[in-house]
């Protein structure tokens, strides 16, 4: 397993990353329960995962009860333990958002259900635009200071969301993210357009969730074998599909390279990203073990340089603006997190 340095701090994070999202929920999202979540775990920790992830909100908090089970403290002294806050957890006033009141309780409410003293990574879930910012960076500072939480970071953040958030904590001296947990797959690159640029230049490293595109990347379907049962054929929104021709070309590539090296269109589509400038780590699910084992096997897998040309090609995004007049007319004076995006098109 290969260790990646989170943002601009000393804490090592393996490439990839335990996705606790289907413990305690419900069949069409995924109903793992404590004996199977424990299997997982366990199967990771013997790959040499050191990062489990999860939220207040996953399972209805059941994913964090199945976790403070799960977890004796051989297994807790393993793991670096990441959870969220900022999504509704009641029908009250205060049960949702980014408040100093919702942050500090609900990561008291955490710590309870993973029967845990501390979080090593503490994640506001979503942005939320009601909360002054500085009330939102001051209580996770205030949450650290208390031994609470050891180091905090963002998720779903546009990049004028995140950088305003660095920029009102290195303001007020108080504690930064070191990590923005986004989707990013060969499916959806907008992440490059500036989260990954400002990432780079920010010190703030990417968590990608749902690497797999909500299975659309795994390689099993394809535009002559479509799904006909589960999330996708429920219409499920995550991601949205706006271009079904070109999703099926990605895949076409995808399922081209694996059939070459032998393996899965999931290990391949995995592999990918973990080739991929800023990402310290790829959270992976499953529904059962045996779709962990599989996935488990893309940090092994080595893409040729050629794999990787085919497949980062036949996704490409189009350039909006103003990108297009940036490769156009600056091309001699982008710097290192600029070329991060632009230099596949001056390529």
């Amino acid at each position: 397993m290969d260790y990646r340095l989170l943002g601009r701090s000393g804490l090592k994070v393996s490439s990839l990353a335990i996705g606790t999202a289907t413990f305690g929920g419900d069949k069409l999202w995924g109903d793992t329960e404590l004996n199977e979540a424990r299997r997982q775990i366990d199967l990771c920790l013997d790959h040499g995962i050191n990062l489990l992830d999860t939220a207040n909100i996953y399972g209805g908090t059941r994913s964090e009860t199945i976790i403070g089970e799960a977890l004796d403290k051989a297994r807790r002294d393993r793991l670096i333990v990441a959870t969220k806050v900022r999504f509704p957890v009641g029908k009250g006033p205060n049960d949702q958002g980014l408040s100093r009141y919702h942050i500090i309780r609900e990561c008291e409410a955490s710590l309870r259900r993973m029967k845990t003293d501390v979080i090593d990574l503490y994640q506001v879930h979503e942005w939320d635009g009601q909360t002054p910012l500085e009330e939102t960076i001051e209580a996770l500072d205030t949450l650290i200071r208390q031994g609470k939480v050891r180091y905090v970071g963002c998720s779903n953040y546009s990049a004028w969301h995140l950088m305003k958030a660095l920029g009102v904590a290195d303001a007020h001296h108080l504690q930064r993210f070191v990590s923005q947990q986004i989707h990013y797959t060969l499916q959806s690159r907008e992440a490059e357009f500036e989260l990954i640029p400002l990432g780079l230049d920010q010190g703030v490293s990417v968590l990608v969730w749902s690497p797999l595109g909500g299975g659309w990347l795994s390689g099993k379907y394809t535009r002559h074998a479509k799904p006909d049962s589960g999330r996708q054929a429920e219409g499920f929104r995550e991601p949205p599909i706006y271009d079904w021709e070109k999703l099926w070309d990605i895949v076409d590539v995808i399922n081209d390279v694996a059939k070459a090296h032998g393996v899965s269109g999931a290990q391949v589509a995995l592999a990918w990203l973990l080739s991929r400038p800023l990402v310290a780590s790829v959270i992976i699910g499953g529904r059962t073990t045996a779709q962990f084992e599989d996935n488990l096997k893309a940090a092994q897998l080595k893409l040729t340089a050629d794999d990787l040309a085919r497949l980062t090609k036949a996704s490409q995004p189009n350039l909006p603006y103003p990108y297009w007049h940036q490769s156009f007319t600056a091309a001699e004076r982008l710097g290192p997190a600029d070329l991060s995006l632009h230099q596949a098109y001056l390529d």
